[in-house]
């Protein structure tokens, strides 16, 4: 996936200094990537990644960060080569530092608790990590999705927590049997590239997103060959023109909630009842918004017919249904 390749090339350069954050993206990292082995009863930490530079930054990581060199190896994969960084002989003493073994020497199925209670840039550098191991980005559209492929569910939901404290709203699921942590909304796949340190692809996602979004609406204009949107669209034009004539027609004597619900119809012509609801402060039902907007015509209609003026009716345009 292109997206996801700019995203890794953009983190894989990303360095916090603090040497918490580089622990906990180090962490991570190695626990979705692989994480232990036992090979001729020794504990081995094992990372397989997709690229050559991220399998020599996380050997660079290890050495610094715990005194140990690892070995670097390249295999093929089903998909293309795939880099493999191994420590076998401080193996153990490695995986207790970070957290993947527990003092009883078993390992830890999720991620070490210190991780993500941590600080907001050990969070993100927890999700850094995580996304280079295993992240994919899908493009903006019905499907769009940033996902992280996870070992075990303890590990998504540790993931998931991560991701809330970070303000950015994720889910874990399993998808054939496979646990998964995705995030779906395009105001928080922004907010985790961002949160991460990938600033440009997040940007460069919300422009494609939005320019996607621009295209959607150009082409329902030009379905409109389609008598359900035809209606609708033309209930919206009879809907809007009465709520100005009704607000022309009452001028200062309007009251304010009824007034506030004929902005919400102006301000937002295509939107649906429910979704005017939405948008009103504090939120309104669907019945609400309706009740007051027919309130809203009715008082004008019952005024107009009293002055022996054009009442709302007289705003539709020739052609528009109401």
């Amino acid at each position: 996936m292109p997206l996801t390749a700019d995203v890794k090339a953009e983190l894989v350069v990303v360095r916090d200094p603090r040497p918490s954050a580089r622990v906990a993206e180090l962490t991570a990292l190695l626990r979705l990537s692989g994480g232990l082995h036992f090979i001729a009863g020794r504990v081995a930490v094992e990372a397989e990644v997709d690229s050559d530079v991220l399998a020599r930054r996380t050997a660079r990581e290890i050495a610094e960060l715990y005194g140990v060199r690892p070995e670097l190896a390249q295999m093929q994969g089903s998909a293309g080569p795939r880099f493999v960084v191994r420590v076998i002989e401080a193996g153990e003493t490695l995986a207790r530092q970070t957290g993947l073994l527990d003092q009883r020497r078993r390992p830890v199925r999720g991620l070490p608790n210190r991780l993500t209670t941590g600080s907001r840039g050990d969070l993100a550098a927890v999700w850094r990590g995580a996304f280079l191991a295993a992240g994919t980005l899908s493009d903006p559209g019905r499907s769009a999705a940033l996902e992280i492929t996870c070992p075990s569910s303890e590990t998504a939901m540790a993931l998931v927590g991560a991701a809330h404290r970070l303000a950015v709203t994720a889910k874990a699921r399993e998808v054939r049997g496979v646990p998964r942590v995705v995030v779906r909304d395009g105001e928080a796949i922004r907010a985790a590239l961002a949160a991460m340190g990938a600033v440009q692809s997040a940007a460069a996602w919300e422009q494609l997103r939005q320019r996607r979004e621009v295209r959607a609406g150009v082409n329902r204009l030009v379905n409109f060959d389609d008598a359900n949107l035809r209606r609708s669209a033309q209930a919206a034009v009879a809907a809007c023109a009465r709520v100005e004539r009704a607000l022309e027609i009452l001028g200062d004597e309007v009251p304010e909630h009824l007034r506030e619900a004929g902005r919400l119809r102006l301000d937002h012509r295509d939107a649906s009842l429910d979704e005017l609801g939405h948008h009103a402060d504090p939120p309104l039902t669907k019945d609400a918004v309706a009740g007051r907007i027919r309130r809203l015509l009715a008082m004008a209609d019952k005024k107009a017919q009293t002055e022996g003026i054009p009442g709302t009716e007289s705003a539709v345009p020739a052609g528009a249904v109401d």
